[in-house]
């Protein structure tokens, strides 16, 4: 048996051994990694006899740990590139609905503009009811920006950010870009939010993924149903223990049996233009904060999403 050490070098190189069976585990002080103990045995395994050889390794141990850190983070960097890919996908979704919305705002603005001119040019100028229609050309203003600024959040490229998170306002938020999307298809929304729920900690983008992805999905799949009510109802409570509960349900063709858990496997999808990533994102997400996400059938039809958010001790006032 012969042992080498290379000038320069931390690494032993063993030569002149017949290795019939061999084991190795890192050491570990304080969380870092000192290297790597190797038991070289010359025997068959199961063999109860002393092994031969009894050395470390410091460089090892520390390439392995760097590449274990290096496939965390690119691990972490396609999570995100696919979460916003898919947020840009619904966004694009609902592109024409959000145009709308945002076309609403800006023709009031010009109805009260116009409206001030008149008050403005009259004999004597009409000072009060010119305010009040400047005033409401600022609420049209606010509006539209309001819709511009949650777009932006949703598309723009952004690493995870957690902070303490309103969930009935994250949601309400989330409501107000589908609304239109929700009247193309001749949907109603009804929500019952309860009042006083903890706040969550998390990305308040991502939940909010969460929440219309499950909006959008429903809406359009109550547009397929050539006839029947159309309503889709989102709700929020709190969850025993320590929890909140938000559920989105619709009255829509509802799903198989077969598919309620299938539905969130990577790339199933119903949809002939679907890239069946959406469902399976939202469950990733919904995880990630500590929580779950399952769908139950609605009676007579239709589907109930549910999901849970861990919670904190402090109340949103």
């Amino acid at each position: 048996m012969r042992v080498e050490h290379l000038a320069g070098g931390d690494q032993m190189f063993l030569s002149g051994i017949r290795m019939d069976s061999a084991a190795t585990t890192p050491l570990e002080s304080r969380c870092e990694s000192n290297g790597l103990v190797n038991i070289i045995e010359d025997g068959p395994v199961g063999r109860a006899r002393p092994p031969s050889l009894l050395s470390t390794d410091p460089g090892e141990g520390k390439r392995a740990e760097a590449e274990a850190r290096e496939s965390e983070r690119r691990h972490g960097e396609m999570q995100m590139e696919v979460a916003h890919a898919n947020r840009v996908a619904t966004m694009g979704q609902i592109t024409a609905s959000i145009a709308h919305e945002v076309n609403q705002s800006i023709a009031a603005s010009v109805t009260n503009a116009q409206a001030a001119l008149r008050w403005l040019s009259a004999e004597p100028p009409n000072l009060d009811e010119a305010q009040q229609a400047l005033a409401r050309i600022v609420q049209s203003s606010n509006r539209a920006g309001q819709v511009i600024h949650r777009i932006w959040d949703l598309v723009k490229k952004a690493p995870p950010h957690k902070d303490w998170v309103e969930i009935n306002e994250a949601i309400q938020e989330a409501i107000e870009l589908t609304r239109g999307e929700a009247a193309k298809y001749g949907a109603s929304v009804n929500m019952a939010f309860e009042d006083g729920l903890p706040l969550i900690e998390g990305d308040r983008v991502q939940l909010q993924q969460v929440a219309l992805n499950l909006i959008v999905n429903a809406v359009q799949a109550m547009g397929s149903l050539a006839e029947g009510p159309r309503e889709l109802t989102i709700t929020t409570a709190q969850a025993d223990p320590n929890g909140v509960l938000v559920t989105v349900k619709d009255t829509g063709p509802g799903l198989a049996p077969a598919s309620l858990e299938q539905i969130f496997a990577p790339f199933y999808t119903t949809k002939l233009d679907g890239l069946g990533m959406g469902l399976s994102i939202c469950r990733s997400i919904v995880e990630a904060h500590g929580g779950r996400l399952w769908v139950t059938p609605n009676a007579p039809r239709g589907a109930i999403f549910h999901f849970t958010l861990v919670t904190n001790p402090v109340s949103a006032s």
